[in-house]
């Protein structure tokens, strides 16, 4: 059997990273957001953030943009974090399977 250092070092290797990045960006859709409330909240506080940020670019902000950019990244890092954490997770609950699987497989008795 594996132990759980082998098993960390094969979850994170460089393929599930990057699906798990990618299916994060492809989570920025409204549709998907919604159905999670919080985020939903800090996706909408996201986009109005960034609308705020490039009007205080213009000059019209009521607050320095250094700051309103600032809380914007805050936001944009929380939703794509979030977004990422759930696809890497699910690509960990996968490889696990396969390899408990496989496990299975190997120490079944033949008959």
């Amino acid at each position: 059997m594996e132990n759980l250092i082998t098993i960390r070092k094969k979850i994170l290797n460089r393929r599930i990273l990057i699906h798990a990045a990618l299916d994060s960006l492809r989570k920025l859709d409204p549709r998907v957001q919604i159905k999670n409330p919080v985020m939903f909240v800090v996706f909408v506080g996201s986009i109005l953030t960034t609308i705020l940020w490039v009007q205080s670019l213009v000059g019209q902000g009521e607050a320095p943009a250094w700051f309103i950019f600032s809380i914007t990244i805050w936001l944009w890092f929380t939703v794509l974090f979030a977004n990422f954490a759930r696809q890497w997770r699910k690509a960990e609950v996968a490889h696990r399977r396969r390899v408990c699987a496989r496990h299975v497989a190997r120490s079944s008795p033949e008959s």
